[in-house]
């Protein structure tokens, strides 16, 4: 098992608390961004800056039991036909049975976007979103170990 980041639009937050909770649970954090984005951490791997380059890295690294942290819903349903956890970086762990909504929420607005219209962007993240990601990882990880929770 890893812990695979798609960097690109990683918020700081979000990788501090991967490489916590990957040091806590001996398990591996690997980052992946275009050359555009500058991330620290022990397992990084560059991409160029074409579109969708990091998301395919990122997919053709993950293995069934990884965990995948991402905000694009397109790539969070690949992993999870590959059998890996997706978790978005609010610490919204990805289904199975709800993914199918999603992407039909994502077509839905980009057809609204592609004829003028206007969406919603993502609100402003808060702590609260970091405590929400935390958690969830930490219960994911746990579960998966076998540890009690410390």
């Amino acid at each position: 098992m890893k812990i695979l980041i798609d960097a690109d639009a990683c918020p700081n937050p979000v990788l501090h608390i991967c490489l916590r909770l990957g040091l806590k649970y001996g398990i591996q954090v690997w980052t992946v961004a275009s050359f555009n984005h500058h991330v620290v951490s022990d397992h990084h791997i560059v991409v160029g800056d074409d579109s969708q380059e990091a998301d395919l890295k990122v997919m053709n690294l993950t293995e069934s039991g990884d965990i995948v942290v991402t905000q694009d819903w397109g790539l969070a349903a690949m992993v999870l036909g590959k059998a890996a956890k997706a978790l978005s970086p609010v610490g919204r762990e990805f289904r199975p049975e709800s993914i199918n909504f999603l992407l039909e929420e994502r077509e839905a607005k980009a057809k609204v976007r592609r004829s003028g219209g206007r969406t919603k962007g993502p609100r402003k993240r808060t702590d609260e979103d970091n405590e929400s990601f935390a958690r969830c990882l930490d219960e994911i990880l746990n579960q998966a170990s076998g540890m009690d929770e410390a």
